[in-house]
């Protein structure tokens, strides 16, 4: 329990349904549908759209999604709702450019997004009410607008360089970002989620509204299609897990790097870190130098699902006590290589848990902050930069490819204990998310702390040669971590973001949302 002197948050406690996310209004929002009949999957969806709205620079219906959830005594199911590369573009030709990269901002950046099409197939198969039903809060939000939170504000200051042309009009306030408490609206949105309440997945990927984001794509170069939207499908997956002490962390299999938050945790498994003070030097520098290795593994291995080979090889405990091999205790290693997807800071996250027992875990993104920067012309969709995440590594893994699905940074997350879901979670935070889920995994199974305390306590993320150690860690922490070889840097941006529910053995749900963002729990 926690201290009431100081300032903190509460657990939230409830029975009959539970939502946690980045903003009240999706909670809310969530609550609303569970109320109204729905099951945990509508809630989630429902507040996920709506997000779109509250954290545009975060998320929106241009971007991906992928979704564990679980119900009664069957396992944990998994959609990929990432999307792919246009069919016509290839690495070969960014080559021949002189690219190095994907530009960020470019229209090669832009894969087709996934989230609508996963959401109508989930309404369809999973939920109770119906895609209008869901579609309804989001609508009137875009159309009546919302007040913009603390933390939007933030980021979007942050963020808005990024908006070019179309996204510049719909996006800003009289060319300005908007302060704390102005209302944004998107009114064009509000005119998509009609067609899509109206005519399921078509009103989206079909008809105008494709065409609106073809034409635009098109006329900056892109090399998009009618056909590559008309052809966008999510894909049911089996998810991975790994143990970790007395918890198992369940993760989606590739194209997410999910498999990094599990070779992490390998790693340190061989290590006594419940032995260490939490928020003290030896830890932080132990987990840093594992996110150093299995992020480097990572970078190796991972991509689009039909070509990642080496799966099993990275989830070996073999391969992870190698790994711990090469960690000191007393020095720090260097970077063994760069990341192969441009950096970003975050997304949004929603996990509900209904009164039947279903639980959700539900992430999405547009990637960068407000995605590639670009809008469509007619109906202002913001697009993601997801396509920034391959490499044009000639025989990489994850190198770009028409038709093909990036690796991913976005990765949602359930604990099981005993073979039985008791926590859906995830850690936004952009490359962070499997540095993010094995902290979390730690706080609980070594320190033995609640999901608030877990989330609460302070991070550190060794990033591209840069340890980022949050405020919350003190001054003889940064000076000992500098002192065994880490360039130290305090970020100016909090790393990241959690939500979780635990499901009690007493059937009572507690709900923890991270002081990080601008959300909170719900329950009734």
């Amino acid at each position: 329990m926690r201290d009431f002197h100081f300032p903190g948050r509460s657990p939230v406690l409830a029975t009959n349904g539970m939502c946690a996310t980045s903003h009240p209004l999706g909670a809310k929002t969530a609550i609303d549908i569970l109320e109204r009949g729905g099951n945990a999957m509508d809630a989630a969806i429902a507040g996920a759209l709506i997000l779109g709205i509250c954290e545009p620079q975060m998320t929106g219906i241009g971007g991906d999604c992928f979704v564990l959830w679980h119900h009664g005594d069957g396992d944990v199911q998994a959609l990929n709702g990432s999307g792919r590369a246009p069919a016509a573009l290839d690495a070969a030709q960014l080559r021949a450019e002189g690219e190095t990269v994907v530009p960020i901002q470019s229209p090669h950046a832009v894969t087709i997004p996934g989230a609508i099409d996963t959401f109508c197939h989930l309404s369809e198969t999973v939920g109770k009410i119906g895609l209008d039903a869901l579609l309804g809060p989001t609508i009137t939000a875009a159309e009546k607008g919302i007040p913009v939170a603390p933390r939007a504000a933030f980021d979007w200051h942050n963020d808005a360089w990024v908006l070019q042309g179309k996204a510049r009009d719909v996006y800003l306030l009289n060319g300005q970002v908007p302060q704390v408490g102005q209302m944004f609206r998107a009114p064009q949105q509000a005119e998509v989620l009609r067609r899509v309440a109206a005519a399921g997945r078509d009103g989206f990927y079909a008809g105008e509204v494709a065409e609106d984001m073809v034409r635009t794509l098109n006329a900056l170069g892109g090399h998009h299609t009618m056909t590559d939207f008309a052809e966008t499908s999510c894909t049911p997956t089996t998810p991975i897990a790994g143990a970790y002490k007395d918890i198992e962390i369940v993760e989606h299999p590739p194209n997410g790097h999910g498999a990094t938050a599990l070779l992490m945790l390998n790693i340190l498994a061989h290590f006594d870190i419940a032995s260490m003070d939490p928020v003290g030097t030896q830890r932080a520098h132990i987990e840093a130098e594992a996110a150093k290795l299995a992020y480097d593994t990572r970078n190796r291995f991972l991509g689009d699902a039909d070509y990642t080979t080496r799966l099993d090889h990275m989830l070996s405990m073999d391969t992870a006590k190698a790994l711990a091999g090469l960690i000191d205790p007393r020095k720090a290693m260097p970077e063994a290589t760069s990341i192969s997807e441009n950096i970003h800071k975050d997304t949004i996250y929603i996990t509900t848990v209904d009164r039947d027992g279903m639980s959700v875990s539900l992430i999405y993104s547009i990637f960068n902050g407000f995605g590639s920067g670009i809008a469509s012309e007619k109906f202002g969709i913001l697009l993601q930069n997801r396509g920034s995440g391959f490499t044009l590594e000639e025989g990489h893994p994850n190198e770009l490819k028409g038709g093909k699905r990036p690796m991913h940074t976005i990765i949602p997350g359930m604990v099981r204990r005993n073979g039985k879901v008791v926590m859906p979670f995830g850690v936004m935070g952009g490359a962070y998310q499997p540095n993010g889920h094995a902290r979390l995994a730690s706080n609980i199974a070594d320190f033995g702390l609640d999901p608030q305390a877990a989330i609460d306590l302070p991070r550190a993320f060794s990033d591209r040669g840069d340890m980022k150690v949050e405020k919350g860690y003190s001054d003889k922490v940064r000076q000992e971590l500098s002192d065994l070889g880490h360039a130290v840097s305090v970020p100016e941006t909090p790393i990241g973001g959690a939500q979780a529910i635990l499901i009690r053995d007493d059937g009572v749900l507690e709900g923890a949302s991270d002081p990080r963002k601008d959300g909170c729990a719900l329950g009734y």
